[in-house]
């Protein structure tokens, strides 16, 4: 392969890997870096402290001794996916390979990679959430400043008063809160970081509000794999026994998102034994981790 080529595929792997991060509503859980260790293809191991508590000071004796376990806690990645596009070469030559292939794979993270990474992120958390039994209940109309001053107030009392939270709203949740008169008067606007980049976002009583399509908010998705019947569009849908997130609060710094490669591999006409086209493949392989120490921390409002 052409070593421009080996270029345009380094140079559009990172473009598209910031993209990933910066667009995503998830995409700041990447920020979150973990200490971790990949162990062969699919498993992570993330090393866990736990410390004996303090003791009394003995004058004669002097300290107490105490002990420092390590543990590797073993994670697997659960989402490797992946497909394989053909530009014409005969586009490429009029536009310019560069310029089609950064639009095309562009459109692609945007209208389908990003929206299967949020909704498969925020389906976990609220999984998390109602299986813990970490919930809250209401009707969003009448009841908005209440569910969120409770799922707030449970995820402080679960991690502290010093983290910063953050607060997935899905259009319901959203019009209720715009439309709230609690609410409404206590939302400003903010700064967030996400992906080396600071946005400006609605935040109330220092609760960043992040309002995520309904598509993506729901409790439990089929990704479909490309090849089986029914199946070959690719992307995701939610499930039949699905249910809708109204609201998400946690730490921001209560998940990993953890991504083994994204990678795209250009291959030129020349190279390309089934057509006179250039070949793209594109490989995302990720999930999210969530921090034990703060599996409590996580709330939802599920219905």
């Amino acid at each position: 392969m052409a070593i421009n080529t080996i270029n345009l595929a380094s140079k559009m792997t990172g473009d598209l890997d910031k993209a990933v991060v910066q667009k995503a509503m998830t995409g700041f859980f990447a920020d979150n870096a973990l200490r971790a260790k990949f162990v062969g293809a699919a498993t992570v191991l993330v090393p866990s402290m736990e410390f004996s508590g303090l003791g009394s000071y003995d004058r004669d004796e002097g300290f107490t001794r105490g002990a420092i376990t390590v543990t590797n806690e073993s994670y697997t990645l659960s989402m490797d996916r992946a497909r394989s596009f053909q530009l014409d070469a005969q586009d490429c030559d009029e536009i310019g390979v560069t310029g089609l292939a950064g639009q095309v794979m562009g459109e692609f993270v945007s209208t389908q990679v990003v929206p299967e990474l949020d909704a498969y992120c925020l389906s976990k958390l609220a999984t998390l959430a109602v299986t813990n039994s970490q919930t809250v209940t209401g009707t969003p109309a009448s009841q908005a400043y209440k569910m969120f001053t409770e799922a707030v107030s449970k995820v402080q009392g679960a991690v502290g008063y010093d983290e910063e939270l953050v607060a997935f709203v899905n259009p319901t949740m959203w019009t209720a809160f715009q439309t709230t008169d609690e609410l409404s008067r206590q939302i400003t606007v903010s700064d967030f970081a996400k992906g080396g980049l600071n946005t400006r976002v609605k935040s109330i009583n220092d609760t960043v509000i992040l309002p995520v399509s309904d598509s993506r908010m729901k409790s439990k998705y089929t990704f479909y794999d490309g090849t089986t019947s029914g199946q070959t569009a690719g992307g995701f849908a939610a499930a039949e026994d699905a249910k809708s997130i109204g609201l998400l609060v946690l730490p921001k710094r209560a998940a990993s998102l953890v991504k083994k490669t994204e990678t795209v591999r250009i291959f030129d006409p020349e190279r390309n034994l089934n057509a006179d086209a250039w070949k793209f493949d594109y490989r995302l392989y990720y999930d999210l981790f969530i921090r034990q120490s703060m599996e409590g921390g996580v709330y939802a409002y599920v219905y």
